[in-house]
């Protein structure tokens, strides 16, 4: 087998925001970090923000490696790893000063990359980018350049949808499905291969049908039962599974994707209040990224005001679930008695670091704006008792610098398929009305 041909791997800074431990993921390949790099995360330093938590953390990695060597040659990563160096500033060339004259952090990290490039002649030299423009730029002037893939699901058209539609299943095994509780052993199905823990079905023949679910400790396919879960009815099969895998205390972390309006948050806030007995607290929380290039800074008013806007989508869905009783119910009095007591948490996801994570269930709504390396910090900080839940639309992504293969539900659902504390359910159906589907689909 040929030997692999080592490369030079130039980092952006992005890169390692999204991923403060990737020098470790890059195998033997030397990577370079320009001067540039470490001014910028220097800015990145102070806040609550995940990527201000990244900022200092690859900080610390590098004063651990840190030496005369990181400057003159590069420092070891260690058995089956390359060397980790930081380049300062070089010259441009007049390709690049004439292309780029605006003297910027990208365009001086391209000036390195060149002249790695053009010194390290019979050897690659690849910058890695999460920004699109700064590849595109690299590529014009002859730079190699690449995104960060390692954290990358393969293909998104293959990605898990926990829900596998069957035609033709012998009727006599759907009737006994409603007559078994503790469901049929998966092989009288002769399914062609066996399928995913907690893996749900439509099975269907002629007129009979039924909606079912793998269980992968009890090898059996048992049957799903709609349940209304404190005042929400589910209005299709993908809402049913959804609420079958939240409230099934075998399944420790779900994950729910699906476009806007098919009642991904709400089914889950619901399914929470219902089983609200089980846990301490509820905590419903997600990512703040601002829209529009419009800086949270530059909102009126104090913190809690400049947030305000971010949450309001949340505390709609409490709303319409509030509004499926009277105001004088007890379900409905419950909502308010927790949102005061602080059992109801309804907050950004920033401010519940370092927060414990025992009995609690936990929502994180559009997970798809995170990480994979932030989905794997918060997942590792679940206690004994925990239920998380990742909610959103992989299509509807606001960070610049992921897409639908490198955010953290796509990776999530990916990675964790086949465990049997795991079940992911794709809804695709919306039910808000008939213009917000076509909207959601056309638009």
């Amino acid at each position: 087998m040929p030997r692999k041909v080592r490369k030079t791997f130039v980092l952006d800074t992005n890169v390692l925001l999204h991923d403060y431990k990737c020098i470790y993921n890059l195998e033997e390949n030397d990577i370079v970090i320009p001067i540039t790099v470490l001014e910028e995360l220097d800015r990145f330093k102070k806040g609550n923000d995940q990527i201000n938590f990244h900022a200092r953390e690859f900080t610390r990695e590098l004063d651990k490696l840190s030496g005369d060597q990181l400057f003159n040659g590069g420092i070891s990563l260690g058995k089956g790893l390359g060397k980790l160096s930081v380049e300062t500033g070089k010259p441009s060339s007049e390709t690049l000063r004439q292309s780029f004259p605006e003297d910027t952090s990208d365009h001086r990290i391209l000036s390195i990359a060149e002249h790695l490039s053009l010194r390290n002649k019979g050897k690659d030299t690849v910058l890695i980018s999460k920004d699109i423009n700064l590849r595109l730029k690299a590529k014009s002037i002859g730079i190699l350049a690449q995104d960060y893939k390692n954290d990358k699901v393969a293909n998104i058209d293959d990605l898990y949808k926990g829900i596998t539609e069957l035609e033709s299943v012998n009727s006599k095994l759907i009737n006994k499905l409603y007559q078994q509780y503790e469901g049929i052993p998966v092989a009288q199905f002769k399914l062609p291969e066996l399928p995913q823990a907690h893996q749900y079905f439509i099975l269907k023949n002629g007129k009979s049908s039924a909606l079912a679910h793998y269980d992968p400790i009890n090898k059996v396919i048992n049957r799903v039962e709609k349940l209304k879960t404190y005042g929400i009815d589910p209005r299709n099969a993908e809402q049913t599974f959804a609420i079958d895998a939240l409230i099934r205390p075998e399944i420790q972390l779900v994950s729910l994707t699906g476009k806007a309006g098919t009642g991904k948050t709400l089914l889950a806030l619901a399914a929470a209040l219902y089983q609200r007995k089980l846990y301490t607290q509820i905590f419903l929380a997600r990512p703040v990224i601002s829209l529009a290039n419009r800086d949270m800074g530059f909102l009126p008013g104090d913190v809690k005001e400049k947030l305000e806007p971010y949450m309001q989508p949340l505390f709609d869905n409490l709303s319409v679930i509030k509004h499926k009783f009277s105001q004088q119910s007890q379900e409905y009095t419950k909502i308010d008695e927790m949102l005061n007591a602080e059992k109801l948490v309804i907050t950004p996801l920033a401010y519940i670091r370092g927060r414990s994570l025992s009995r609690v269930f936990f929502i994180v709504d559009e997970a798809q704006n995170l990480t994979p390396h932030e989905v794997k910090t918060i997942i590792t900080r679940a206690g004994e008792g925990t239920k998380m839940i990742f909610t959103g639309d992989i299509e509807q992504i606001d960070s610049p610098y992921l897409d639908s293969r490198s955010n953290g539900l796509s990776y999530l659902s990916d990675k964790m398929k086949g465990q049997d504390v795991f079940a992911h359910v794709n809804l695709v159906k919306g039910e808000r009305s008939y213009l917000a589907d076509l909207a959601s689909s056309l638009l």
